[in-house]
């Protein structure tokens, strides 16, 4: 046998053994990830991990898409046809109370807006300047929006009495405030409050006031998971959070260069304007004073059992909301990979 056949020989019988070793290497999970909204700022949250691979180290092939509303992301992860997702809390509740007899509740596993981000925004020209101010008055939002939504408990806390509800497009929300076509609007800050400036609103003609701020201790949005992925795959829902933690820690460092994956997603986005987008959402709801008291990514269960009966109340809904259904802390990652809160 001449050398050049030994050598063939040797490179055939190498391709075979990697071949096999291959063919025995773990196979990355699939998760199919439903984002809340658009390619916008906070959504960098989940693509910024995507994008650094971080999500492909723990083993996962993870799809991040855009979604329509927190409503939407929590009945498609019902459906089964996403396996994890991004939604309000407060949404995951009321589908809860709902639909009792769902073989698939989603179930929230990770806190990440400590503090909801809904708030009524109006022009100062409109007189108003305090929750009182908004009694008989024209509210607008879309009819799913958090803040229209939880509207009953943020009046009940500030004895708010009745006012005029019109219905629109999301698109269209802060073009009527403007146009003096309502009074004000119901939003989430970092949303509405850019897009009034963005409309030619200057910052100081418009008058914010946040739920947080007026009493009103709901948490925003949290990761949720289909029940069937945490009972097959346990440690899938782990490793994702995991590797969000790991990228969010740096998101909140350096929310420029995170806003790159979200241009990476949507070539037309304003980097500018998304990376302000997303320091309004880290200052408000994410990096706040109760999130570094209760631990990122955890609840306090006092507060939880508050909100379910709040949103029990508020959204009228067929059952009462039990918060031990809605929310589980066994899949949290270490103390030490939460903590990633700048002081």
């Amino acid at each position: 046998m001449n050398k050049r056949h030994l050598l063939q020989t040797f490179l055939a019988a190498s391709a075979l053994c990697f071949g096999l070793g291959q063919s025995h290497a773990q196979t990355p999970t699939p998760i199919k990830f439903q984002l809340d909204w658009r390619f916008e700022g906070p959504g960098a949250f989940f693509t910024h991990p995507a994008a650094k691979g971080y999500f492909k180290q723990a083993g996962l092939d993870v799809t991040v898409d855009a979604g329509n509303g927190s409503g939407g992301a929590v009945t498609r992860v019902a459906s089964g046809a996403y396996d994890m997702g991004f939604a309000d809390l407060a949404a995951l509740m009321e589908f809860h109370a709902n639909n009792p007899d769902s073989p698939n509740k989603p179930v929230a596993v990770m806190m990440v807006y400590n503090n909801t981000p809904a708030s009524v925004m109006a022009l100062k020209k409109s007189g108003i300047t305090k929750p009182a101010d908004l009694t008989g008055k024209k509210l607008g939002a879309p009819v799913f929006d958090a803040g229209r939504r939880a509207f009953p408990i943020f009046a009940k806390a500030n004895n708010v009495g009745a006012v005029n509800w019109t219905a629109m497009d999301p698109t269209l929300r802060e073009t009527m405030l403007l146009r003096g076509d309502i009074d004000a609007i119901t939003g989430f800050t970092f949303t509405s409050l850019l897009n009034l400036e963005s409309r030619g609103a200057k910052a100081a003609d418009i008058v914010v006031l946040p739920y947080p701020d007026f009493g009103v201790k709901l948490y925003g949005n949290a990761i949720i998971a289909s029940p069937k992925l945490i009972k097959e795959n346990p440690a899938a829902v782990k490793a994702f959070l995991q590797a969000f933690s790991k990228g969010a820690k740096e998101v909140i460092a350096n929310p420029a260069v995170a806003i790159e994956s979200i241009k990476a997603r949507d070539g037309i986005v304003n980097s500018e304007l998304e990376t302000r987008r997303l320091k309004l959402a880290i200052d408000t709801v994410v990096n706040t004073p109760d999130a570094r008291a209760e631990g990122f990514g955890q609840v306090n269960a006092g507060r939880l059992s508050l909100m379910a009966s709040q949103v029990s109340d508020a959204f009228a809904t067929k059952t009462r909301v039990n918060p031990d259904a809605v929310w589980t802390p066994a899949l949290l990652p270490s103390a030490a990979e939460l903590n990633i809160l700048r002081k």
